[in-house]
């Protein structure tokens, strides 16, 4: 059954956007961030654990939907979902992914940064959208700008978020959830500093409680 993105990122609110390096760090971190309460994740494919760390999440910690992020191709986006990711996340969009969503198992979420790939993605369908990289491409004003016009389109703003600014754009009635790598950056990742990851997952919780 396809997962309803929308719903999903209501409940989420606060997404980490990972990169892990070895692929048995996916479990342990899967459980740090569920232990803090965070529900949803985001594994980039910027190395090649991220398709064998999301496969593992997926079989492992069922609880935590595990989304894809990094998805540049169609190929992409049919690996990830062979992996068993519940959901797809590009920095941006192209005709070819925006065909392949079409027939996809699982919703993909495009990233788009102006007014005219907002328009591109409702047109091929899509209401719910990344707004990359958020902070410099106009933030909470450029959500509000987009709200009258483009009423439709909903979004997971990600790029430059942090605990400091993350209310503001939660606060938008466009925009579903945030996605950052302040919870879980590589650093503690590396580390293995789950317990600083699962205290930083439950102050997000605490300011930001759905």
């Amino acid at each position: 059954m396809t997962v309803d993105v929308q719903a999903l990122f209501r409940k989420a609110r606060i997404m980490p956007v990972v990169t892990i390096e070895t692929a048995d760090q996916a479990v342990p971190l899967a459980h740090a961030l569920l232990e803090g309460g965070l529900t949803a994740i985001e594994v980039t494919l910027r190395t090649p654990a991220g398709l064998p760390g999301i496969d593992a999440i997926a079989r492992y910690v069922p609880q935590m939907a595990v989304g894809a992020g990094t998805v540049l191709s169609p190929a992409d986006l049919r690996a990830v979902a062979e992996a068993g990711a519940s959901f797809a996340l590009s920095p941006g969009s192209t005709p070819d992914l925006l065909v392949a969503a079409k027939t996809s198992p699982i919703p993909f979420v495009p990233g788009v940064a102006t007014a005219s790939e907002v328009m591109a993605v409702l047109a091929a369908g899509l209401t719910t959208m990344k707004l990359f990289p958020a902070s410099i491409v106009g933030g909470v004003p450029m959500l509000r700008a987009l709200a009258g016009p483009l009423g439709e389109a909903m979004f997971c703003p990600t790029g430059g978020v942090s605990l400091d600014n993350a209310g503001a754009y939660l606060a938008e009635p466009n925009v579903l959830c945030v996605g950052g790598t302040w919870i879980a950056p590589l650093d503690l990742i590396r580390a293995g500093n789950w317990g600083e990851i699962t205290a930083r997952a439950a102050a997000a919780v605490a300011a930001f409680p759905g």
